[in-house]
């Protein structure tokens, strides 16, 4: 994202506060500490971060399947595996009882009385109106 003015690389303590007010100037060695992804979510708390190093590009399948992740799980009482990816399984989380799973996810797997899993729950549509 541009970030001209510095103000997010400051809020979010990329940069010290003294890196001035400008990116106007400043080389690839000045700004390596905004090599780092942030995935911020609607609660504007930090929900990520991967930092790469200058000589290597940065995985945008795995940033947008964190995201991915990320939106489904604050939608419904799940956890992505590692590797998940968009419709595979994922675990139940153990806030939710038994009595609740048959109703939220009918025909869950019990893996270990500490492990169920699901198929991915559909997105929920947002209400017109």
């Amino acid at each position: 994202m541009g970030d001209p003015e510095l103000k997010v690389a400051k809020l979010y303590d990329m940069l010290p506060g003294d890196a001035g007010d400008t990116s106007e100037g400043r080389t690839p060695a000045l700004n390596a500490p905004v090599r780092t992804v942030f995935v911020v979510g609607p609660d504007k708390r930090i929900k990520l971060t991967l930092s790469y190093p200058m000589t290597t590009g940065r995985n945008f399948h795995e940033i947008i399947r964190v995201i991915d992740s990320l939106q489904l799980t604050s939608e419904h009482k799940v956890a992505t595996p590692a590797n998940w990816q968009q419709g595979d399984d994922v675990i139940i989380t153990g806030a939710v009882s038994d009595e609740e799973a048959k109703t939220r996810f009918p025909g869950f797997t019990t893996v270990k009385p500490y492990l169920r899993t699901t198929a991915q729950p559909a997105k929920q549509e947002a209400a017109a109106g």
